[in-house]
């Protein structure tokens, strides 16, 4: 009975020891389709055609003509990160009987804007980025 009890209390109190690190990771996301100002600068280049500026960054956000009613791509991208830890002082037991710990959260934003003008013939006639984070 005394190893039933152990094995429970144990398992009360490695429920919330998970560091924040590996739970960043755990949720991060990976994805291989994010768009960043390293692939515009290793990528997009004058002259390129708007198929292949389709290839390398997606669908643009925004499809406006400029006042030779020529097209002009945006995107837009905007990406959030919130972290936030909590330590209960390594007793989880203590919380059945009232709240003791401490915790701290964090956010940010970062934005990339990206405006790619195109020629009468579909081609990269010129593009800009912006990035910003706060």
């Amino acid at each position: 009975m005394k190893k039933i009890i152990t094995i429970i209390l144990v398992g009360i109190f490695m429920q919330g020891c998970v560091p924040a690190e590996e739970h960043r990771k755990a949720v991060q996301d990976n994805s291989k389709n994010r768009i960043t100002v390293g692939t515009v600068q290793r990528e997009i280049k004058k002259g390129m055609s708007s198929a292949k500026v389709v290839e390398v960054l997606g669908s643009p956000n925004i499809v406006s003509t400029d006042k030779d009613s020529n097209e002009v791509w945006i995107y837009d991208k905007v990406s959030s990160n919130s972290v936030s830890s909590s330590s209960s002082g390594g007793i989880n037991i203590l919380l059945l009987f009232g709240k003791d710990g401490a915790s701290a959260s964090s956010s940010s934003q970062k934005t990339l804007t990206i405006i790619i003008k195109f020629d009468n013939n579909n081609k990269v006639k010129d593009f800009s980025y912006r990035t910003s984070s706060f």
